[in-house]
C-alpha cells in the first residue's frame, strides 16, 4: 500500500524541521513548500518531495495539497515590523493555503500549527495575528476537517531562541522576566513534533483547538525554568535580578519604535514584553489531545539536559 501524503508549510523552521522527521517516523510521506533547498541533518534519510514557492504563490499551494491526506500548516512571521506584515503572512497565508486545500484537498486533514500566544490576541500584533490566522483557516477550509494545534514555549537541538537562557545561565547574572506567580508552559521539540503528526491521523479528533505541553499542565515558573537550565549547563548558580516590569516596558518600546524607524523586524517590543509578563501560559489537561493518541514523553530535566549537550556539541554554548 502506498503510505499517505503530508503536505507542509514551515518545514524549514526549527519545529517544522522535527516535525517532516515525525511524520517520516510515523510512516508518512511528505511534501514540503520551501523557497531553497531544504538541506538540513534532520532530513538527512528522507527524501521528501520539493514544491517551490510561499504562502504567497497561489499555484505552488494548489501543487503542495493535491492529493494529500493531510496538510500541516506551520509557516508564518513570529516578528515582524508592524501588525499588517504580521497579519499579511500569519492571517493571509493560513486563508490562501486553506482555500487551496477546499479546492484541491477537500478531504485532506489540515492541521493547523499555531501558538500559545493566540489564547490571548489582545496582548500582541503577534498574538493577534496568530488567532486570526487559526480563524482564517478555518473558515476558508471548506468541508476539510480541521484541528489546531497550540504548542506552548518549544525548545531543543536546533533552537536559537531559547538558546539565550542557556546562556544566560552561564554567567554570573540571570535576569527574570516575569513575577513569581507566572506560569511558563514548555515542550521539547521532539514531543510537539509527535503531537502534530498524531493530530494528522484520521482518527484524530477534528474541529478542535488542542494546547501542547509537556506532562507539568500547570506550567512551570521562571525560578523553575531557570533552576533547570543552570543544572543543564553545569554551572554555579548565578545571581538572579528580577527585571521590573517598568523597565521592561520601556525597553521593548524603545527597541520597537527603533525597529520600526529602520523598517527591520525586532524581537523585542511591547508586544512581546506584554507575552513575556502575562501570568499564565499553563496548558490544562483538558485542552490537550487526548491521551489515547498523544502524551509526551521528555520532561524538562531530561529535556534541558540534552539541548544543553547538543549546544556544547554545535560549539553554540561555551
Amino acid at each position: 500500500m502506498t503510505a499517505p501524503l503530508a503536505a507542509v508549510t514551515g518545514a524549514t523552521g526549527f519545529l517544522g524541521r522535527h516535525v517532516v522527521a515525525a511524520l517520516a517516523a510515523a510512516g508518512w510521506r511528505t511534501r514540503l513548500l520551501v523557497r531553497q533547498d531544504p538541506v538540513h541533518p534532520l532530513f538527512r534519510d528522507l527524501v521528501p518531495e520539493i514544491v517551490p514557492g510561499d504562502l504567497g504563490d497561489g499555484r505552488a499551494l494548489a501543487r503542495l495539497v493535491r492529493g494529500a491526506d493531510a496538510v500541516v500548516h506551520l509557516a508564518g512571521l513570529i516578528k515582524a515590523v508592524d501588525r499588517a506584515a504580521f497579519m499579511a503572512v500569519n492571517e493571509g497565508g493560513s486563508a490562501r493555503l486553506a482555500r487551496a486545500v477546499a479546492a484541491e484537498a477537500p478531504s485532506a486533514r489540515l492541521v493547523v500549527v499555531s501558538s500559545l500566544a493566540a489564547r490571548e490576541p489582545g496582548l500582541s500584533d503577534y498574538a493577534a495575528s496568530k488567532r486570526a490566522g487559526e480563524e482564517a483557516a478555518v473558515r476558508e477550509c471548506g468541508p476539510a476537517p480541521w484541528v489546531v494545534a497550540r504548542p506552548s514555549a518549544v525548545y531543543g537541538p536546533w533552537d536559537r531562541e531559547t538558546l539565550a537562557v542557556f546562556r544566560a545561565a552561564c554567567g554570573p547574572v540571570v535576569p527574570v522576566l516575569g513575577g513569581r506567580e507566572a506560569r511558563l508552559g514548555l515542550i521539547h521539540a521532539a514531543d510537539a513534533a509527535r503531537a502534530v503528526a498524531a493530530l494528522c491521523r484520521p482518527d484524530a479528533p477534528a474541529g478542535k483547538v488542542f494546547e501542547l505541553s509537556d506532562a507539568r499542565t500547570d506550567g512551570y515558573g521562571w525560578d523553575e525554568v531557570i533552576d533547570a537550565a543552570v543544572a543543564a549547563v553545569g554551572a554555579r548558580p548565578p545571581l538572579r535580578v528580577r527585571v521590573p516590569g517598568p523597565i521592561l516596558r520601556a525597553a521593548g518600546a524603545a527597541s520597537g519604535l527603533l525597529a520600526r524607524a529602520r523598517r527591520k523586524p525586532a524581537m523585542l517590543t511591547s508586544g512581546k514584553v506584554r507575552e513575556a509578563l502575562h501570568r499564565d501560559w499553563s496548558c490544562p489537561a483538558d485542552r490537550q489531545p487526548p491521551q489515547a493518541l498523544w502524551r509526551p514523553e521528555i520532561g524538562l530535566a531530561e529535556g534541558f539536559a540534552a539541548t544543553a549537550s547538543w549546544y556544547r556539541a554545535q560549539g553554540w554554548l561555551p
